[in-house]
């Protein structure tokens, strides 16, 4: 019989490979941030931008011809000006015209109309005595009338002399004609606009038509005025989807009643389509898809936990989850990009 001696360091050696193969691989913390679930209100709303512009706008023309004269604004005591505040029947300019006031004759019909009163007045008292017949006192009163319309007209004419406001509002264009220079009629002479309350018309995705219905909610801002909310509610919608752009149009009208806003600005509108006052709120961007599900995970007893939800009602930056997470979750919101099932985590600031 042989036998076989192997030296002993050699036998050392090849233990202690052995024991350094079988060393267990060290599992390293991902860290990670997480934010405790909690209940808080969601309103899910749709975007839209568009330009808003004022809801009574008026062209003010002169009906008539004459020499031009602006008025005096009271409250400034200067000649009306772009950018004033104006009220209803205001003389904005007033027009010099003899020779249309001579065709006019308001002082002769005002004289026939007092004539023919006098006549039909006393027709009438001659006719409760017998003195007249019933012919003789109609044609008085029909004198009368034609009277009264004709001096109501002649008062219609001059009064084209003076051009008027139609409505409240702010003057934003007014033309500017040296005093005593002859206008003609039917020629623009300023536009008034009242702008305390404005409308957009918001261009929506037809998939969106079920969800838009009138008195629903509507957030204006724009980027000219940082921090600034204006309240508007959907007045109309249209039924029709436009062919081309695959679009429908909602009608919003905002209040404006420190008129913030100006006619023209380019805003942003979000109409709110569905709120809860108390549900799951998570973060959208913290929620991943794997597998056709959505996920998110959670810390639990320092693994990290993965949870599949449902959700419900979103928004560009909140999502309501409806199953799957409960309040008091410890929900990773920071460090979740790589994270897997069961794997060890340790939660930083």
């Amino acid at each position: 019989m042989r036998v076989i001696i192997v030296p002993i360091m050699f036998c050392l050696l090849l233990l202690s490979c052995g024991q350094q193969e079988r060393q267990p691989e060290l599992d390293i913390a991902a860290p990670v941030t997480v934010e405790e679930v909690t209940f808080k209100p969601i309103e899910e709303y749709i975007t839209s931008t568009g330009t808003i512009n004022a809801t009574r706008v008026a062209e003010v023309v002169s009906e008539a011809a004459g020499f031009y004269h602006r008025g005096i604004n009271p409250r400034t005591n200067r000649p009306f000006a772009v950018g004033d505040a104006v009220r209803k029947d205001e003389v904005l300019v007033t027009l010099e015209n003899p020779e249309y006031e001579n065709n006019v004759k308001i002082d002769s019909q005002k004289m026939s109309l007092d004539l023919s009163k006098s006549e039909f007045e006393k027709q009438q008292s001659l006719y409760d005595k017998g003195g007249v017949t019933l012919r003789e006192l109609k044609n008085a009163e029909k004198s009368y009338i034609d009277a009264q319309y004709s001096h109501e007209n002649a008062l219609y004419q001059l009064a084209k002399l003076k051009v008027v406001v139609p409505l409240d509002g702010i003057i934003t264009s007014i033309t500017d004609h040296t005093p005593g220079v002859k206008i003609n009629s039917g020629e623009t002479i300023a536009q008034i606009m009242d702008y305390r309350r404005l409308t957009m018309d918001a261009n929506l995705p037809e998939k969106q038509l079920g969800n838009i219905r009138g008195g629903q909610v509507a957030r204006i801002t724009s980027i000219n005025l940082p921090g600034k909310v204006f309240t508007g509610r959907i007045t109309q919608v249209s039924p029709s989807i436009d062919a081309t752009t695959r679009t429908f149009t909602a009608t919003i009208e905002a209040e404006n009643p420190g008129q913030e806003l100006k006619p023209g600005m380019f805003v942003k509108a979000e109409i709110v389509v569905d709120s809860r006052e108390s549900a799951v709120v998570i973060p959208k961007d913290v929620i991943l898809s794997r597998r056709d599900n959505r996920v998110v995970f959670v810390v639990e007893r320092g693994l990290a936990a993965e949870r599949r939800i449902v959700t419900g009602l979103e928004n560009p930056d909140e999502v309501e989850v409806v199953e799957g997470l409960a309040a008091e979750d410890r929900l990773v919101i920071k460090g979740f990009e790589t994270l897997r099932d069961r794997a060890r985590v340790k939660v930083t600031e």
